[in-house]
């Protein structure tokens, strides 16, 4: 008896489990009692309630079993005949439609000062069960409920760490626990993958041998601070910020590791968008700043073109000068329209006019290059419904990105623009002889802040807005490239339905009559301009340099007609119509 009770020792030991602990102490008693009948009940730490976990009858024993109560609240017992009888007697009454064991012991399971379970024993045998049988019980019981309180214990702890194990693997930071020798005592799942190593193999071992050599110095420093500290780390293409919690032994760290990859994307493109912002408003800026004297280089070799006295040596020049002229109003009108805040409106536009637009604004770009465009559109292509600054923004980017892929690759080369209808769309498609892309690149083009320039050459947005501005008109961008072979950007856009326009009846020229006009302007030469040139047609023109001078005079005397500048300072042309509206409404409809 005393070595099984030795072997159940040792066995108890090794036990981790309630369940084991149960079995090896109901097959001990089983061996050293051999009873008919053996129940044991236990209480669930979790739910605090009983459950029967063993019992050597066909039919289990319910919680509420006289004998199991008897145990667990009166015992230890042991009733070596009348068994019922001396159930009654402590106030247990057994079932009547069952026969009574011939003896019987019951002991409860008490560790800690605390009761958790109970253990029922009977035999059809009188006089089998005594109080020595009890004595063996209790002890082996005694054995058995401090191993139930360590697998408790074991237990709890257990759950404890898979609840910490869940909770720090939900956590989108990759962390770590850092010792003061160095040494990683637990991880996330997060900071395995981070370093590419199973989360099972991280406990044990030195932080240095699992972070990247290049960590090395920073983590170093940071686990060294006195107070919690932060500091980046760079892995590839990707920005992580480190953060070191001081724990309260010396030399010991939590240490948190954030991806901050996209968040930087995200400032950079807001940086990046603020500057485009400026851009456009010193653009917009700089473009009305031009179109002033550019519209008096165009007005007086218009007025000297027509006047009777210039020497024929000098009308070729003439007509450079204002060709000239009109091209760089056109370019500083293109540059003011892509500079513009991009409105919702669309109108019919033919698709030439927009191509010829854009390559207009690039011309300089792609020369600077050494890159050759050429626009072929097909003969007869109807317009177009689309707001005309967000097309051409997107051709501009495709052939910005077009004349850049070219420039990485060789000296010089080629671009070629085609426009033609595909059923119910107009195509537009935009080849370089640049080096093309693979497969896997190509598959990723237009996703948000992929890139395949350099760090600081792009934002990785310009084609995914692209896409974006095709989507909205019902369009689609598409590319075909193969390495060495260059690419094709296709954009098609829907051709709508044309609205019907009735046509105005034309007017019938009449004999022109001298008007009297008040021409408003800040600008000197401009107020020059077009008096000379209105008075050369016969007309009676007086002007005036400020917006309130005018109002006075548009107030004061009769005019046909009233052509004002829209910016100018004091009172501006839509302030000084406001005010006209007001007061002489007849004179505010001569305002052109």
């Amino acid at each position: 008896m005393l070595a099984r009770l030795t072997t159940l020792a040792q066995e108890l030991a090794g036990a981790f489990r309630p369940t084991t602990v149960v079995e090896l102490v109901a097959r001990a008693l089983a061996e050293l009692l051999k009873p008919d009948r053996l129940s044991v009940i236990l209480l669930h730490a979790e739910s605090n309630r009983l459950a029967v976990t063993y019992d050597t009858h066909p039919v289990p024993a319910r919680t509420d079993d006289p004998l199991l109560q008897l145990a667990l609240r009166r015992g230890p017992l042991a009733f070596p005949r009348d068994v019922g009888e001396e159930a009654r007697r402590r106030g247990a009454d057994l079932p009547g439609d069952a026969p009574s064991p011939g003896s019987w012991l019951g002991a409860p399971l008490v560790a800690a000062g605390r009761t958790m379970g109970a253990v029922s024993v009977s035999s059809e045998r009188p006089g089998v069960l005594g109080n020595p049988e009890l004595a063996l019980v209790s002890a082996v019981l005694a054995q058995a409920a401090i191993a139930l309180e360590n697998a408790r214990l074991v237990e709890l702890l257990s759950s404890a760490k898979r609840e910490w194990e869940k909770t720090v693997d939900a956590i989108s930071q990759a962390i770590c626990i850092v010792d003061a020798h160095g040494t990683v005592r637990r991880a996330n799942r997060v900071f395995a993958d981070l370093i590419q190593t199973a989360v099972t193999a991280i406990p044990g071992r030195p932080w240095l041998g699992l972070l990247p050599p290049a960590w090395s110095d920073p983590v170093a420093r940071a686990i060294a601070e006195p107070s919690a500290s932060t500091a980046e780390i760079r892995a590839g293409d990707r920005v992580l910020l480190l953060t070191a919690i001081p724990m309260a032994e010396p030399g010991s760290a939590v240490l948190v590791f954030e991806d901050q990859t996209d968040r930087r994307r995200l400032q950079e493109q807001l940086i990046q968008s603020e500057k485009m912002s400026a851009i456009g408003q010193l653009i917009a800026g700089v473009a009305h700043d031009l179109n002033n004297p550019l519209a008096s280089v165009v007005g007086f070799s218009d007025f000297l073109a027509e006047a009777s006295d210039v020497p024929p040596s000098l009308r070729e020049p003439l007509q450079v000068i204002r060709q000239e002229a009109e091209r760089a109003a056109t370019i500083v009108k293109n540059l003011l329209s892509f500079a513009r805040s991009q409105q919702g409106e669309r109108t019919r536009q033919p698709i030439r006019a927009l191509l010829d637009s854009t390559l207009a604004l690039l011309r300089n770009q792609l020369m600077a290059h050494k890159v050759e465009a050429t626009l072929e559109v097909e003969p007869g292509l109807p317009d177009v419904e689309v707001n005309a600054n967000q097309i051409k923004q997107v051709f501009v980017n495709v052939i910005n990105n077009a004349c850049q892929a070219i420039a990485s690759d060789a000296p010089s080369g080629r671009i070629w623009i085609a426009a033609r209808r595909v059923r119910d769309s107009i195509a537009v498609s935009v080849t370089d002889s640049g080096p093309g892309m693979t497969e896997d690149l190509a598959a990723h083009v237009f996703e948000p802040f992929f890139t395949t320039k350099r760090e600081g050459e792009g934002t990785g947005l310009g084609l995914s807005i692209c896409q974006g501005i095709m989507k909205e008109h019902g369009g689609h961008i598409a590319l075909d490239t193969r390495p060495g072979g260059g690419a094709t950007f296709t954009l098609e856009l829907p051709i709508g339905a044309r609205a019907a326009r009735a046509e105005a009846a034309p007017v019938p020229p009449g004999e022109p009559k001298p008007l009297s006009i008040l021409v408003v302007d800040d600008e000197p030469h401009i107020l020059h301009y077009m008096r000379a040139t209105l008075e050369s047609w016969g007309h009676t023109v007086e002007v005036a340099s400020d917006g309130t001078y005018a109002l006075e005079r548009a107030l004061a005397g009769p005019f046909d007609v009233i052509i004002c500048d829209l910016r100018m300072p004091h009172l501006s042309g839509r302030e000084m119509y406001t005010k006209l509206a007001r007061q002489d409404p007849r004179v505010a409809e001569r305002i052109i």
